[in-house]
C-alpha cells in the first residue's frame, strides 16, 4: 500500500496515544533492527529527493508546498533537518508562523502566509503555519464558532487557489503520545545545552492536550480535500516518522511526472574553445 493512502487522514480523524507508536513501514520489527533499516531507508529517499528536487527546480513551472504540524515536541524541526539533507538549498525555502508582529496583525491572517508559498520550482516547507490561527482560537475561545467556520472556508479556497495554479500541497501532522511528548520535555529541561529549545509556554499547552487535539480533529476534517490532503504520521519513533514523511514526499514528486526542459537545438554546434 503506498504510503499516500496508508497515512491518509479519514474522514472524522480521532487522534489515539497507541497510533503514534505504530511503525507501518518499518521492515526490520522482526530482526530487532526496525531503527536501523528506517534510518537506512529513509537515507536513500533522501536520494531521491535531491533527484527530482533538481527537475522541479529545472523545469521552474510547478512548486510543492510541505505543511508541518504537530504538538510541541512532535519534531517538526527534526523532520525539516532530516527531510532535506541532500537537497539543492537554493531550490528550498522554509518558513514558520510564530506570534503575529503588529504589521501583519494589521493585515487578513493569511496575509503574512500567502507572502511565504513556494515560487515556481521551488519546494516550501511550513514549520507551522496558516492552521495556528484556528487552533489556538479554537483552544482558547478567541474566536466563536461563526468565525472559525468562516476561517476554515478561508483556508480552503486559499489552498484551492495555490492547488489550481500549480501547487502540490502535502499537510503532515506528526503524531506523538503524551507519554512521548513528556520525555521529550524533560530531556530538555534536563540537558543545558537543550534549553534554548525550551518554552515554559510548552507546559501550559501540554495542560490542555485533549482540548489541542480536539482542535487538530476538527482543523484536518474541515480543510482535508483531494487537491490539499491531510496526512497522520506515527512521530513516536523518529526514524520511523523520517521514512514516512520522505515517502510521502517521493510519491507525490514521482506522480507529478517532472522532466528535464527540453534542450536548446541551437547549443548543437557551439564549441567551447
Amino acid at each position: 500500500m503506498k504510503a499516500s493512502k496508508r497515512f491518509r487522514a479519514s474522514a472524522q480523524p480521532r487522534f489515539k496515544d497507541a497510533d503514534a507508536a505504530a511503525t507501518p513501514l518499518c521492515a526490520g520489527d522482526d530482526d530487532g533492527q526496525g531503527a536501523k533499516h528506517d534510518k537506512a531507508g529513509a537515507k536513500r529517499l533522501h536520494n531521491t529527493i535531491a533527484e527530482l528536487q533538481e527537475k522541479l527546480y529545472a523545469e521552474r513551472h510547478r512548486k510543492v508546498l510541505i505543511v508541518l504540524q504537530g504538538v510541541d515536541c512532535s519534531g517538526k524541526d527534526g523532520t525539516v533537518h532530516q527531510l532535506f539533507r541532500k537537497i539543492n538549498p537554493m531550490g528550498l525555502d522554509a518558513a514558520r508562523f510564530d506570534v503575529p508582529t503588529g504589521e501583519e496583525l494589521a493585515h487578513d491572517y493569511l496575509w503574512r502566509v500567502h507572502r511565504q508559498v513556494p515560487r515556481s520550482g521551488q519546494i516550501a516547507v511550513f514549520n507551522r503555519s496558516h492552521y495556528e490561527d484556528v487552533l489556538h482560537p479554537f483552544v482558547y475561545g478567541q474566536l466563536d464558532a461563526a468565525a472559525l467556520s468562516q476561517r476554515y472556508a478561508h483556508i480552503r479556497d486559499f489552498e484551492r487557489m495555490l492547488a489550481e495554479t500549480g501547487t502540490t500541497i502535502l499537510k503532515i501532522f506528526l503524531h506523538i503520545s503524551k507519554d512521548e511528548q513528556r520525555a521529550r520535555l524533560q530531556a530538555r529541561i534536563d540537558n543545558p545545552e537543550k534549553h534554548w529549545k525550551f518554552d515554559p509556554a510548552d507546559l501550559k499547552h501540554r495542560e490542555r492536550w485533549d482540548d489541542f487535539h480536539r482542535a487538530y480533529e476538527k482543523a484536518i476534517a474541515e480543510t482535508d480535500t483531494p487537491h490539499a490532503p491531510w496526512y497522520i504520521v506515527p512521530a513516536d519513533s523518529k526514524p520511523h516518522r523520517d521514512l514516512a514523511v520522505a515517502t510521502l514526499l517521493v510519491e507525490a514528486l514521482e506522480e507529478m511526472d517532472l522532466r528535464w526542459p527540453p534542450g536548446d537545438p541551437e547549443l548543437s554546434n557551439i564549441r567551447v574553445r
